[in-house]
């Protein structure tokens, strides 16, 4: 994608989306990390409200996420169930198809349940 296709960055887009967007990335940029701990979705045995921490670390090849798309992308998991392994290898898997990177490294936190903090690690070369 391009930077001239970029659908969401400077629009009012005010719903979950299922695919994250790109622009070209700087020669000098080596690294790119995002955190939030705003990533929620549901258990999927009790339905109840899961809430994680996500950082998603990177070396971008010759794209870059656009962290506006990054942020409705997470939205999208608010409703589905998914044990945080999962999560973590649905969202690697999504930024190795859009910026095709030559490393991704993401890492769910699960915040605690039953007393138990779970983490999830999930990368792709």
């Amino acid at each position: 994608m391009g930077d001239d296709e970029l659908h969401i960055l400077g629009r009012d887009v005010r719903h979950p989306v299922d695919a994250l967007e790109t622009f070209a990335a700087p020669a000098t940029c080596t690294r790119v990390r995002f955190r939030s701990d705003e990533l929620t979705s549901l258990c999927p045995i009790t339905g109840q409200p899961d809430f994680s921490t996500v950082e998603i670390d990177y070396e971008p090849d010759q794209r870059c996420i656009e962290s506006k798309s990054l942020k409705l992308y997470l939205w999208s998991f608010r409703e589905r169930r998914a044990f945080c392994e999962q999560l973590a290898a649905e969202i690697a898997a999504e930024v190795q198809r859009a910026a095709a990177p030559k490393t991704v490294r993401v890492t769910i936190t699960q915040h605690t349940r039953g007393g138990i903090v779970t983490e999830a690690v999930a990368e792709l070369p």
